[in-house]
């Protein structure tokens, strides 16, 4: 009898090393620079948290989502926004680099991520 040989693909992501560096890099961002964020492990990515200054998701400034970072199979990152009305995440742009993801959650120009 032949012994079946089953490959399971395991995904790298979450992992220490890029969750510590995405906390580094969100040190650099443009808005609220003076809260700090915290990135928790998730499935196969990234969540993102921090306290909500402006005060326009939570009146009490709690702790709000900022951003879901994920590692996608095909070799690519997916950046989800948090719809707040509908209490869920949706998809808002994809990138060959996890630098290139960063850079754009950083700057985040039109406020759709630090609101």
């Amino acid at each position: 009898m032949i012994a079946a040989h089953i490959q399971t693909e395991i995904c790298p992501h979450p992992n220490e090393v890029d969750r510590k560096r995405i906390e580094k890099t969100l040190a650099e961002r443009e808005r609220y620079k003076y809260v700090a964020p915290k990135v928790s492990p998730d499935i196969e990515g990234y969540l993102v948290r921090s306290p909500c200054c402006s005060r326009s998701v939570d009146p009490e400034g709690g702790e709000i989502d900022i951003a879901r970072i994920e590692y996608q199979s095909g070799d690519f990152w997916r950046l989800y926004q948090k719809d707040d009305e509908h209490n869920r995440w949706k998809p808002h742009s994809e990138y060959l680099s996890l630098a290139a993801l960063l850079a754009r959650l950083i700057a985040d120009p039109k406020k759709e991520f630090w609101r």
